[in-house]
């Protein structure tokens, strides 16, 4: 096949425009063509006046040299031959193995750990703390409701992994050279996502599709020979030294149980904690990490989508209008937009008592009436002596500041962005109607955050209405606080995917700091699953 790539055309173009274009651009007649085949398609919203979309396109052709066509373009770095996509395993399990690897959480990263190891035949234990993905629901709705918090089973913690409750978004920025992030959407849309997630630029699935397509994963695991075990929580991972090197050996369970093993992956997601607190204790090696601290940020999202696609607004293909956004200020720090759910709530996301945390949330149609997104600022391990604990200390704190600051029973405290630029107290929503359940108290926001934050938020406010008009509007709503963008910790690890100083453990996605989202989990999920199945057959060999 053929890759064409910047294929620009009109918005509202024709149905066979891309046809015209493949035949005029190659040079080709319409008896060579057999297929046109989207790979990507994106926008371009920089002319709201003039929106184009952006597309990727595998052509295949009849009666064509094909080497002799590419000859003819060899200059055209748009015309190219179409790369090899299909996933490859790298391994196969022996029918006399009898070790099983552990994967740790069932976020992300775990599930693909586990459903990658399970299609080449290792048959992973999967040990998630939290409850199976539909009961985790019943009990998140409920907390919502009745602020009764369930601290296994929650935002955090259960099937599906903090993702679950989010936007969905399944686009990442890392370099994937092979693939593994169509691997990760191929199976997503076996398991019932939009077949669209594939080609679109930015897809996205919503919560309620994703409770629907992880529990069809996990059926799969277990048809292939996986175990999956819920409400189980890892105690302690279990360490021998072996030939002069540390070597784990297995895990404890909260039921005192030992599962025996030399392949522990811990894909234990940023909130686990105790679990941070567990390795360390046992010497794993852990360091501080760059996380983020701030507010959720809501507007009318017909104000964003007028903004940002002006007169196209509404347009079906363009959907719920994004954004992203950063400002580096005066006082060194910066501050972006993260996490941004068009036509989405403010979710309560805490995982502890007597703490208050937020976090975003879209269902696919992205219909309800609020935009939202996390606007916070840096906060570097210097800023905690490099402590590795010290960053889930201070998002502790911030926390249970906010808890207090809402009066006391996980109401999250909120301020009108006008009264907040303004310094002034917090006085009853206007236009912008805060969506975070249980409940808001309006207050003063200045005390949320440390200063240097407040001070950064403050300038970048203003800033964001230069790109977005509107953004600083005096009745849009914040509300806090936002603490776990990303792991405040890294539990290091080498090339082979091991942590640096243990031997048969496999930190992997968000929670030890190698992923920022469903996707970029996934895709790390993937490699570590190679990853042990090389050291299990070399081992076994």
């Amino acid at each position: 096949m053929i890759r064409l790539n910047q294929v620009k055309l009109p918005l509202d173009h024709a149905e066979n425009a891309l046809q015209d274009y493949v035949l005029k651009a190659l040079s080709i007649s319409e008896q060579q063509l057999v297929d046109i085949h989207v790979f990507k398609r994106g926008y371009d919203a920089r002319k709201k006046s003039q929106i184009s979309l952006i597309y990727t396109l595998d052509i295949t052709l009849k009666n064509v040299d094909e080497e002799l066509l590419l000859a003819n373009f060899d200059n055209d770095p748009n015309v190219r031959q179409s790369p090899d996509t299909e996933y490859k395993y790298v391994a196969s399990a022996p029918s006399d193995l009898t070790e099983r690897p552990i994967v740790i959480g069932m976020g992300p990263c775990g599930i693909f750990v586990a459903l990658i190891l399970a299609q080449m035949g290792f048959k992973p234990i999967l040990l998630e703390r939290g409850k199976s993905v539909h009961e985790r629901a019943k009990d998140t709705f409920r907390f919502w409701r009745t602020s009764e918090l369930n601290t296994e089973s929650n935002v955090q913690f259960g099937e599906g992994g903090a993702g679950t409750f989010s936007d969905g978004k399944l686009y990442s920025q890392v370099k994937d050279p092979g693939f593994l992030g169509l691997k990760v959407k191929q199976e997503f849309v076996l398991a019932g996502a939009p077949s669209e997630i594939i080609y679109v630029s930015k897809p996205h699935i919503g919560t309620y599709k994703l409770v629907t397509m992880v529990e069809k994963i996990r059926s799969k695991i277990i048809e292939l020979g996986g175990e999956i075990r819920f409400e189980t929580r890892v105690e302690e991972i279990n360490i021998e030294e072996v030939n002069g090197e540390r070597q784990v050996v297995g895990v404890t369970l909260n039921g005192g149980e030992v599962i025996n093993s030399k392949h522990v992956v811990a894909a234990i997601g940023h909130s686990a904690r105790d679990t941070f607190q567990m390795l360390h204790d046992k010497g794993v090696h852990l360091e501080a990490q760059s996380f983020s601290i701030g507010f959720r940020v809501e507007h009318k999202q017909e104000m964003i989508d007028q903004a940002r696609f002006g007169k196209n607004a509404g347009h079906p293909i363009l959907g719920a209008a994004d954004y992203k956004l950063v400002h580096h200020c005066k006082n060194g720090r910066s501050v972006y937009s993260f996490c941004m759910c068009p036509g989405g709530v403010v979710v309560a996301a805490t995982s502890e008592e007597h703490a208050v945390v937020t976090n975003g949330m879209s269902q696919y149609s992205r219909s309800e009436r609020n935009a939202n997104s996390a606007i916070v600022v840096g906060i570097s391990p210097e800023d905690f002596n490099n402590d590795p604990l010290q960053g889930v200390e201070l998002q502790r704190k911030l926390e249970r500041n906010a808890y207090v600051m809402g009066g006391s029973n996980y109401d999250a405290p909120a301020q009108m962005v006008g009264d907040f630029l303004a310094a002034g107290k917090g006085k009853p929503f206007e236009a912008v109607e805060p969506s975070y359940k249980p409940n808001v108290k309006m207050t003063d926001l200045s005390d949320a955050l440390p200063d240097f934050a407040i001070d950064a938020i403050r300038e970048a406010l203003p800033a964001f209405a230069k790109k977005i008009r509107g953004f600083d509007s005096k009745d849009a709503m914040l509300t806090g606080v936002e603490t776990r963008t990303s792991s405040p910790v890294q539990i290091k690890r080498g090339a082979d995917f091991q942590s640096i100083n243990t031997l048969g453990l496999y930190p992997g996605g968000e929670g030890a700091g190698y992923a920022g989202g469903i996707l970029s989990a996934g895709i790390d999920g993937i490699k570590i699953a190679e990853a042990v199945a090389l050291d299990m057959l070399k081992k076994h060999s």
